[in-house]
């Protein structure tokens, strides 16, 4: 293990239309608030962070999308896929079995951020 970073404690999504992406994570992710505050919501797995907050200096849609990309571990891609599907997010790849035995899917939220679906090999 690094001797100087010892784990990924967060992750921020940072937007200008918060209550938009609130309610994709919410209502079509199925993501459940740890901690909401007006311009910050904080989401926990474990010891893990992922939050969506207002920046002065963000606006607009994802300028870059393919540069970082959130990967959401799931035990069924495809049950998942379906489901998230239904509820109308626009997929950019299905789910589909990687080299390294692993399955991805790919998609995107309102602000043109790209997540990925990721379920490890068994």
């Amino acid at each position: 293990m690094n001797d100087m970073i010892e784990n990924v404690a967060g992750v921020i999504i940072w937007t200008e239309n918060l209550e938009q992406l609130a309610a994709f994570y919410q209502e079509v992710i199925g993501l459940k608030p740890h901690s909401v505050q007006p311009t910050f919501i904080s989401y926990r797995f474990g010891e893990m962070r992922f939050s969506l907050g207002v920046h002065q200096q963000v606006s607009g849609l994802s300028r870059e999308p393919y540069r970082v990309m959130i990967n959401l571990g799931v035990s069924n891609i495809h049950q998942v896929y379906e489901r998230l599907k239904e509820r109308g997010v626009a997929f950019i790849r299905p789910p589909q079995k990687e080299h390294w035995g692993g399955h991805v899917a790919t998609f995107w939220d309102p602000d043109g951020n790209i997540l990925q679906l990721l379920q490890q090999p068994s």
